[in-house]
């Protein structure tokens, strides 16, 4: 739900499919993403300077609160595929949004690799924060 006509990080949810099936991450607490763009520079002849960008897919990462094993079995399964000689197929992003005038937003992100940056600190008294990151192939609008 919008705050004072504003979208804030509540307005989106998140859904993962893997192709071992939906990764349910326990408690996401922030999502970002990027697009990755090559640019250049072109010098005609003329002395004017144009530049052209080329769209190289999408990265990003998720903050998540270590709740349960769900990510680190995952990588553990990846990790075993892995060293098994198993083929590593992609996975899917869905992000939803709750527009401000209440109209619903999707982007889907295609051929997603996954990496654990952080597998989480443990200590007492305190919550276990991991990081995961992503790159993308392409966002398309699907809604």
């Amino acid at each position: 739900m919008p705050v004072n006509s504003f979208t804030v990080g509540r307005d989106c949810t998140l859904t993962i499919v893997t192709a071992s099936g939906p990764l349910n991450l326990s408690l996401i607490t922030q999502f970002q993403s990027a697009p990755d763009m090559a640019e250049i520079k072109i010098k005609g002849l003329d002395g004017i300077t144009r530049h052209a960008r080329f769209f190289d897919g999408w990265r990003g990462s998720f903050n998540v609160e270590r709740q349960d094993s769900t990510l680190d079995d995952y990588f553990a399964q990846l990790e075993a595929n892995y060293y098994a000689g198993i083929n590593e197929q992609p996975a899917t992003i869905t992000e939803t949004i709750t527009e401000v005038n209440g109209q619903v937003t999707q982007y889907r992100y295609l051929n997603v690799l996954f990496k654990l940056d952080d597998a989480g600190s443990k200590a007492g008294d305190q919550t276990v924060k991991q990081k995961l990151s992503f790159v993308a192939a392409r966002r398309t609008k699907i809604a």
